[in-house]
């Protein structure tokens, strides 16, 4: 009772604030909530004249296809190894980018720094590709350098053993500068007397770093960390059909390229949402397992 007169008082209160959060409310349910509906196809023999809920059950019918595709072990290793990799190889640059951009000491510089880079954040997925293609293709740039110094070309393009590289490189270039920005907050928040008293006890730039700036911002990296973890599943499938072909298949293909070929392409509608059904369930059960994980270990977790 005392706790339903407290939220009817902080109601009478807040309500015009509350009410701004209606349009956000109404969008989150029409686009995110009310689609969900549509998941009972991947039980269904999904037919366009009966609809959604006149078409056939067919039970667990489109799950046990999928898990003995002979695409199965190629597209959950190739998604979890580009997930993996983009995570724990990309996921430190921002950190380190973001204690570097600190130590510049010009506003002006450093604003310079910052501008330039956020812009490959901005760049279309097309002219991302597009300079990957400029710079790596076998007549590309980078060919021509090595040729001139002596190497063979590379097939970087069509070459199977280089398609990883190429993703997480280009995933770290062009997202680095973006994901730094909430480090660079987090450190902007640290108390200053912190680095007044360790200056006083004659600690040196990198004895700051280490001893000051980083167990600060322990809380936001495992944060961050953990939201993550939440999305290794989730793979976008538009950057990779930019830069896959029949003949990087071998470990370019995922699961969410694979949805894309039977879903849209293929016309199977229950089937591919059957496999982006599994795909969900197993991103909860990461991120519940990395947040629990995070919970025991450092006391932080998103819930």
């Amino acid at each position: 009772m005392q706790n339903r007169r407290d939220f009817k008082k902080d109601f009478k209160r807040d309500w015009m604030l509350l009410s701004m959060l209606l349009p956000a409310f109404i969008v989150v349910v029409l686009f995110s909530y009310v689609p969900m509906s549509g998941l009972i196809i991947a039980f269904k023999n999904y037919s366009a004249m009966r609809g959604i809920f006149g078409s056939p059950w067919v039970g667990m019918k489109h799950f046990n296809s999928f898990f003995s595709s002979m695409f199965f072990d190629r597209l959950m290793r190739n998604t979890v190894l580009l997930s993996v990799y983009t995570l724990l190889i990309g996921f430190p640059f921002p950190i380190l980018f973001a204690l570097l951009l600190n130590e510049v000491k010009r506003p002006r510089l450093r604003k310079v720094i910052q501008t330039i880079s956020y812009m490959p954040h901005f760049l279309s997925l097309v002219v991302v590709v597009a300079i990957i293609r400029i710079f790596f293709q076998p007549v590309g740039i980078i060919n021509r350098v090595l040729e001139r110094m002596g190497f063979a070309a590379i097939p970087f393009t069509s070459d199977p053993a280089w398609f990883r590289t190429l993703y997480v490189g280009s995933e770290i270039w062009q997202n680095m500068g973006w994901n730094s920005i909430i480090f660079i907050a987090a450190i902007t928040a640290i108390d200053p007397s912190l680095y007044e008293a360790a200056e006083i006890d004659g600690a040196v730039r990198y004895q700051q770093i280490l001893h000051i700036t980083l167990p600060c911002i322990v809380p936001t990296i495992v944060v961050v960390f953990v939201m993550n973890c939440g999305w290794i599943m989730s793979i976008g499938y538009e950057k990779i059909i930019l830069m896959y072909s029949p003949e990087t298949y071998e470990t370019a293909d995922v699961i969410s390229t694979y949805v894309y070929r039977q879903g849209i392409l293929g016309a199977k509608f229950s089937y591919a949402t059957a496999i982006g059904l599994f795909n969900s369930v197993i991103n909860m059960l990461i991120l519940l397992t990395a947040n629990y994980t995070s919970q025991k270990a450092t006391g932080v977790s998103l819930f």
